[in-house]
């Protein structure tokens, strides 16, 4: 039995050690819109944030997850999705399928933290994520829209 902190609460697992936090979130936990996309940390539809870091965690051994490091999903990203990334997705109609879209989120939540005005350069260079119905146009004009309503 191991304990990690996700969106804030201790959470109790078992697995065995090179199980990857994805499945652990997904399947133990019950918190399923981190998704699986392609098991080898390209796509990026499995983003979680580990101490405010976007972190494929398709590739992360839960084992390698210590209980002091916070974990946050797209669950725990903010109530009611009124974190600015989530209100522009929504306004902007961002998803198509939206399968990746949880993963685009949380990396565009920390690029937004880490940089609150970002440039096209500062988004090309952080948003790594794979959309395969190409909403990369939408994508950057929702991460600009989050950054303008987050600063005003």
């Amino acid at each position: 039995m191991a304990t990690l902190n996700v969106n804030g609460s201790n959470r109790d697992f078992q697995a065995e050690a090179d199980t990857p936090l994805l499945w652990v979130l997904r399947e133990q936990l019950g918190l399923t819109g981190t998704k699986y996309g392609c098991g080898i940390a390209q796509c990026g539809a499995c983003t979680v944030h580990i101490d405010g870091v976007p972190t494929r965690s398709c590739v992360r051994p839960a084992s390698t997850v210590s209980a002091t490091e916070k974990i946050v999903t797209i669950e725990g990203l903010s109530k009611n999705a009124s974190h600015p990334v989530q209100k522009a997705w929504a306004a902007l109609d961002v998803p198509q399928c939206g399968f990746c879209q949880a993963g685009m989120i949380m990396a565009a939540a920390a690029l937004l933290k880490e940089k609150p005005k970002p440039t096209d350069a500062d988004i090309d260079a952080a948003m790594t994520n794979i959309c395969r119905c190409g909403t990369y146009n939408r994508v950057r004009t929702a991460i600009k829209q989050a950054a303008a309503s987050a600063s005003a």
